[in-house]
């Protein structure tokens, strides 16, 4: 019986494992330097988003992912401001194979980390005494698998 109990813990510790340890706010910062003349100028914004990721192993079985959200809004030719969040968090994944580590660190967690970077970017917006700013969801598998489409083009044209 104890042979059984002691085989079952084994597989359990193989089984593939994955886990949110902490979830933070590595980097935030807010710019509207045409204020207050902003403010006085009919409202009608360009708003343009750029989106990155990157991944780091920390140590063991540990990977600390990083969202990265900027959102510049123009009124007219000037930038009426700029945000910018770094949303981080700290995961285990254990057991995975090369495969499916790299869809989950790649999209996965980078899926958990948006809703805290968009509400921080709106908090930011709204601060500064601007419209307040939702962003759209992102499809972070379908970026994920165009980058792995992107990367295996490139390999074929080497």
């Amino acid at each position: 019986m104890t042979e059984h109990a002691n085989d079952a813990a084994a597989a359990q510790n193989e089984q593939p494992q994955f886990a949110l340890q902490r979830l933070y706010v590595r980097d935030l910062s807010f710019e509207a330097p045409k204020t207050p003349e902003v403010f006085r100028q009919e409202w009608q914004p360009a708003i343009s988003v750029d989106l990155n990721t990157r991944q780091k192993e920390l140590g063991g079985d540990f990977h600390e992912v990083v969202l990265t959200l900027s959102v510049t809004a123009k009124n007219g030719e000037e930038v009426a401001f700029i945000a910018e969040v770094q949303q981080a968090g700290i995961f285990l994944a254990k057991g995975l194979d090369a495969a499916s580590l790299s869809h989950t660190l790649g999209a996965f967690c980078p899926n958990l980390l948006f809703p805290y970077a968009r509400e921080a970017l709106d908090s930011l917006v709204v601060r500064g005494s601007f419209p307040a700013l939702m962003l759209a969801p992102v499809n972070f598998d379908a970026l994920y698998a165009q980058e792995l489409a992107r990367m295996q083009a490139g390999e074929a044209q080497a």
